[in-house]
């Protein structure tokens, strides 16, 4: 690799760097004017809007995220005296660096370089799922040493219970992403993208796909499981004593976590940049255009097609989060344990019998799969509920003469 190369890839990581940093603060917008039309409020309609005739305004709130950041910026940062100081200070940088670096393995769309890469590709490397699977738990350590770190109760309880959340749901979570491997039979993101140009995993992985939702959402402390930072219980959790820029780096490392596990749950189970008549497309362009107008054409289509499918799961976070109350720790434990890590162990095992029974690729047996894990969905939705124990009141009868 020549020094030109070296800086080419500097440069290809600073934009995505700030590519995920852009995406973290107009996701903040996307999320908080969806939560105002779920709740019937207005949300963020000032900062940068366009005055027309009329008194009408255009592009209301666009700049929102620009303020919070400058607000951020110039707030007091204070150490608490009591505070572990180095270990509080960089505490946030481990956690929002696994949320900065996921983004490496995962194809964002397929544009060919001419020599075999991809553009939007930056490591297809032969262990792309569990470098995924690696990065996305070592983000915890984050949480846990900043509420170690604070000195004060309310953070270490924080920062004890990301500990154990991530720890539950990580199992269910690998297991999710084991049934999709076996299917695919590769570890790399790219391959499995690939196979996935007939029929999308989620048909043949329905109960994976379903698993993975509930289980990554635990995983990034998302409603309704964000338990660590339960202000009823703990007055902010683990980031109680962070202000200014190091909360807003604990901010961005949830957020830019949730899309980036989005964009897992595309790449693994929707088909990443794939979509109907992209291809045919692509090929009518190269015997017409070229090959480099085909692949720019195919690039930015895939990548287009792969941020619509991360921007619809990332509506049904913000749609959940509006809509589901936060869970009880008991709760919490019990979905992880009882629900979710026998309906994976189920899934991986459905997996094997029929890879093993109908090795070819038979879209029926896909299909049959996918029938299955719907009905494994439902019955457990419906029997797995927890039930209400029935009270009523007693009437105590007493003579007069009492």
């Amino acid at each position: 690799m020549t020094w030109f190369d070296i800086l080419i890839l500097l440069v290809r990581c600073l934009v995505l760097a700030l590519a995920a940093a852009t995406l973290f603060a107009y996701f903040t917008l996307f999320e908080r004017r969806l939560l105002a039309k779920f709740q019937h409020r207005i949300g963020p309609n000032r900062a940068g809007y366009i005055p027309l005739p009329g008194g009408k305004k255009l592009f209301g709130g666009w700049l929102q995220p620009a303020a919070d950041a400058v607000k951020l910026f110039l707030k007091e940062d204070v150490v608490p005296a009591m505070a572990d100081k180095w270990v509080y200070i960089l505490a946030p940088g481990f956690a929002v660096v696994p949320a900065l670096i996921i983004w490496v393995a995962i194809p964002l769309g397929t544009w060919p370089d001419g020599m075999g890469g991809n553009w939007l590709h930056y490591a297809p490397i032969d262990v792309g799922v569990l470098y995924l699977l690696a990065v996305t738990s070592i983000g915890v350590y984050g949480i846990a040493i900043a509420g170690w770190a604070s000195n004060n109760k309310y953070s270490m309880i924080g920062g004890v219970r990301a500990s154990a959340q991530v720890i539950s749901y990580e199992l269910a979570l690998g297991m999710a992403i084991l049934a999709v491997v076996m299917q695919n039979s590769t570890f790399r993101t790219e391959q499995i993208v690939i196979d996935q140009g007939t029929m999308w995993n989620i048909v043949p992985q329905f109960l994976g796909f379903i698993i993975f939702l509930v289980a990554s959402t635990a995983e990034v402390v998302r409603s309704p499981f964000d338990l660590v930072e339960a202000e009823q219980e703990l007055v902010g959790g683990y980031n109680t004593e962070y202000g200014s820029m190091k909360f807003a780096l604990f901010f961005m490392s949830e957020y830019i976590k949730l899309i980036a596990m989005n964009a897992i749950a595309v790449t693994l189970f929707l088909g990443g940049g794939n979509f109907p008549g992209i291809d045919t497309l692509v090929a009518s362009l190269k015997s017409s255009n070229g090959e480099t107008i085909a692949y720019a054409v195919q690039g930015l289509l895939t990548l287009g097609a792969f941020l619509l499918k991360t921007t619809a799961l990332s509506f049904l976070s913000v749609w959940v989060r509006a809509s589901v109350p936060r869970v009880r720790y008991d709760q919490l434990m019990h979905l992880g344990w009882k629900i979710l890590l026998p309906m994976g162990l189920f899934n991986v095992v459905m997996t094997a019998v029929c890879g093993v029974l109908f090795p070819t690729d038979s879209i029926i047996v896909k299909v049959v799969m996918g029938v299955v894990g719907l009905l494994i969905v439902v019955i457990v939705s419906a029997t797995a509920t927890p039930k209400h124990a029935k009270r009523g009141v007693t009437l105590v009868n007493t003579s007069a003469g009492n």
